[in-house]
């Protein structure tokens, strides 16, 4: 990508002229949600207002006032006789500034009432009917034990004659799951917490979600990756925190930088996937985790660790979490459990110190009030005889298999136009384009042959241009003909 005017802005800029919302503000909303998501990475030059107004079909006023307001608020600068640039974030205005702009976003609709529409939270995966799909690192759904978790959930159900009440029994299968699943976790990820330790949720996105609702105050400043979770990214500016971005390289997040900042502004979390980082899939070195665990304790920050995809490593030694070595209680550890199991009977969880976990039951209490005490008997009945061990090594075996002839694949077609390590974990790879176009060129050609590229694993910046191939849904013969797919694509464009 040799200039601005090839990033892809149409694959992030969404505007709906039919709206009421004014289109600048639709334009100032969504570069703002560019920016704070990764899409235009700190340091990016924009094409200039009369190329970019065709670009997204606008008017050139209209572009103008949206930028004008950008530019008030700190998210971008403009040099005379240079050109436009996303400013680092920890260059921007007061983040009150732009809380109060944000209130206005109200939207009259047709429904009869206003209401605020948030310029930062979206539902950016797609869907596809075509045969052959790539995705960003799901477990294969067939391989999922839904017969004998159907049989086991339908007797437990039919056995349930008791003379307790309904509260009682609540309480009490809670508690023996708890701690059956905290004793699971001390086992497989190294961990030294009770029950008093743990919460459990129905996801990992809520977990996710009431952790940073109880953190994180508008205005307080958080460390993420570039290039990062998008998932997480919108999570943690919805709470208005101001997002600050600290590249990583072969060793994970630049801890130097990291240091160069907390030096100069008050660091309240550091949000990051160590043992995976997504969507690279690099792990974070040992010489690293010493040293953030040690600016941890000298800056006061906490360090949020999500370790979603810990189930799939490829090797018989897994990198434990920071949390298994956190002395000082910095570490809230969020992560998941079951993916390979059918939906609804996953889970997600946070592992941190007791107080904290008492005040995140008070929020919890509201989403998720109810307690599916069926389920929490079969997954302690899984834990306790084993079955989640076997099941976890069985498709150990198969993932290692897919993983290591996805990889030949790539090697053997796209070799002369790819540069790509083997992740020691996860269900995706993470390459990197040696020659430069537009992804979106390339989704759209992969398309007409059948082959689907969702938006949320192409990255294109100006320096870089990488997809995020998850392997872990496809069999051997289906890696064939999506790989052969996107050759064929990628030699047509």
């Amino acid at each position: 990508m040799s200039g601005p005017v090839q990033i892809p802005f149409k694959s992030f800029i969404q505007l709906k002229p039919d709206e009421n919302t004014a289109l600048y503000l639709q334009l100032v909303f969504e570069f703002i949600k560019a920016i704070q998501t990764g899409f235009l990475p700190e340091g990016t030059k924009l094409p200039g207002t009369r190329i970019l107004c065709k670009v997204l079909s606008v008017n050139r006023n209209t572009l103008i006032k949206a930028f004008q307001d950008l530019e008030s608020q700190g998210w971008i600068e403009t040099l005379p006789n240079k050109g436009t640039f996303i400013l680092s974030q920890h260059k921007q205005k007061n983040e009150s500034e732009f809380i109060g702009f944000k209130n206005q976003n109200l939207s009259e609709t047709n429904s009869g009432f206003t209401f605020k529409r948030s310029a930062i939270l979206e539902n950016p995966k797609e869907t596809s009917n075509l045969d052959y799909q790539f995705n960003d690192g799901m477990p294969d759904l067939r391989l999922l034990q839904n017969e004998v978790l159907a049989r086991l959930y339908v007797s437990k159900l039919k056995r349930q004659k008791t003379s307790k009440t309904y509260e009682q029994i609540q309480i009490q299968s809670h508690l023996n799951f708890k701690t059956h699943f905290s004793n699971y976790l001390n086992l497989t990820r190294g961990l030294r917490i009770s029950t008093a330790n743990l919460l459990t949720t129905n996801s990992h996105e809520i977990s996710l979600y009431l952790v940073t609702k109880v953190l994180i105050s508008p205005g307080d400043k958080v460390v993420v990756a570039s290039p990062g979770y998008y998932i997480s990214n919108m999570t943690l500016t919805n709470t208005g925190a101001q997002i600050i971005t600290i590249p990583i390289d072969q060793d994970g997040i630049d801890t130097n930088r990291l240091k160069e900042i907390c030096e100069k502004t008050k660091i309240r979390i550091l949000y990051l996937t160590s043992n995976y980082n997504y969507p690279t899939t690099i792990s974070l070195s040992a010489k690293r985790r010493i040293e953030l665990l040690e600016l941890a304790n000298l800056y006061g920050f906490i360090i949020l660790e999500d370790d979603y995809d810990f189930d799939f490593h490829h090797d018989n030694n897994p990198i434990l979490p920071l949390a298994a070595f956190d002395s000082n209680q910095k570490v809230i550890y969020i992560g998941s459990f079951g993916r390979s199991l059918p939906s609804g009977f996953s889970y997600g969880f946070v592992s941190a110190p007791s107080e904290f976990i008492e005040e995140l039951e008070k929020h919890q209490n509201i989403l998720e009030s109810g307690i599916d005490v069926i389920k929490e008997q079969v997954l302690t009945e899984w834990i306790t005889e084993g079955e989640v061990h076997r099941l976890i090594k069985k498709n150990k075996k198969i993932y290692k298999e897919r993983r290591d002839y996805f990889v030949s694949l790539l090697n053997e077609k796209l070799s002369d136009k790819i540069k790509f390590k083997v992740p020691t974990r996860g269900l995706a790879i993470w390459i990197e384009w040696l020659d430069k176009f537009n992804l979106i060129t390339l989704q759209k050609e992969c398309a007409a042959n059948g082959l689907f590229l969702p938006k949320t694993i192409l990255y294109q910046t100006k320096n870089l241009t990488a997809t995020r191939l998850g392997f872990g849904h496809l069999e051997k013969e289906e890696m064939e003909k999506a790989v052969s797919i996107l050759c064929r694509s990628i030699d047509s464009i």
